[in-house]
């Protein structure tokens, strides 16, 4: 796996229709930010804006994670939910 099957699951992404909860949708979001960004760089956010703070808690989970293994979890993260909505 590599960078052409992770900027194919970063378009099928887009492409889901099916219901995703928001914790998956946390998941993906933290798995793309450390494979594009690396270890979170930014300060949290204050806890009184709870959208950015949990995308900010969810990015800083993967601290230490390499670019490569994000991108195949990502990879496979999104396998899963294209199956979950082709049912």
């Amino acid at each position: 796996m590599g960078q052409v099957e992770f900027e194919l699951a970063c378009a099928a992404v887009k492409e889901l229709k099916g219901p995703v909860s928001d914790q998956e949708k946390l998941l993906v979001y933290s798995f793309y930010k450390q494979a594009t960004q690396g270890d979170c760089n930014i300060p949290a956010p204050p806890a009184t804006d709870v959208k950015a703070k949990a995308k900010w808690e969810a990015w800083n989970e993967n601290k230490g994670m390499t670019k490569l293994d994000a991108m195949r979890i990502y990879i496979s993260k999104v396998e899963e939910l294209k199956k979950k909505e082709a049912g």
